[in-house]
């Protein structure tokens, strides 16, 4: 069974940092491509980042670029999120998605094939 489970959100204050993590179960990290994703109540998801676990390559979005790192453990298979330098605007859920296709095109509104059930991130002024 396919299984995504996120980790490591809370409350921060602004500039602070969190590390999110997303435990994979059931596939082979290579692959998939992986993404983190947000939402706030009431608003559409956001494509926050992802990564090619085969290649490396990763992705952001505008606000979170230079800010966000995203990565992967493949032989854990874990991919992580570092967020630095955080704002009250990142205050979301955070979910991790797996996709059988490119990283590249994350942002798309069917690539997910698998997500995880989500964390809060909550960063206070």
């Amino acid at each position: 069974e396919v299984q995504l489970v996120e980790s490591g959100g809370g409350s921060v204050q602004a500039g602070g940092s969190l590390r999110l993590s997303c435990a994979t179960f059931g596939f082979i990290l290579d692959d998939y491509a992986i993404g983190w994703f947000r939402q706030v109540p009431g608003e559409e998801r956001e494509g926050v980042s992802s990564i090619s676990t085969r290649d490396g390559s990763t992705y952001y979005a505008d606000s979170v670029k230079g800010r966000f790192t995203i990565s992967s453990d493949n032989a854990r298979s874990m991919v992580y999120l570092q967020m630095n330098t955080l704002k009250p605007e990142d205050t979301a859920v955070y979910y991790c998605a797996a996709s059988k296709g490119d990283a590249y095109y994350y942002t798309l509104s069917n690539w997910a094939d698998y997500w995880g059930q989500g964390t809060q991130v909550t960063v206070s002024s």
